[in-house]
């Protein structure tokens, strides 16, 4: 969560004019680390919010859309052995584009009669 400039300020200009930073972390509501961090960062001369970058992904979000349009029947095994990746991979990969792969075997034991299991063998 990233505090606003005024937040920070008010609570630099607070630390710097004699109070605490337990108390400066309770009136503003933030944990007395993150006062010392502010405190730091205005030494340096930055008090602005760190820029975090996203790590990159080991699926192209085009290509799984796209490979998963093209073939809608494929297992996650399947597709992890198309991208050269980890079935998890694809897993969480489709979880985060909010796309389901259901599959259901086309006989189930457990629900067929025990005639048609005989059968089957």
């Amino acid at each position: 969560m990233t505090y606003s400039q005024d937040l920070r300020k008010k609570a630099i200009d607070y630390v710097e004019s004699g109070g605490s930073q337990t108390s400066a972390a309770n009136i503003f509501g933030v944990t007395s680390r993150t006062i010392w961090n502010w405190v730091q960062r205005k030494k340096q001369g930055n008090l602005e919010p760190k820029k975090y970058e996203s790590s990159p992904r080991k699926i192209n979000n085009e290509q799984l859309i796209k490979f998963i349009k093209e073939h809608p029947d494929a297992y996650l095994r399947e597709i992890a052995d198309v991208f050269d990746v980890d079935p998890s991979a694809v897993f969480y990969a489709c979880k985060r584009l909010k796309i389901t792969l259901k599959k259901r075997r086309v006989t189930i034991k457990k629900g067929m009669r025990k005639k048609e299991r005989t059968l089957s063998k």
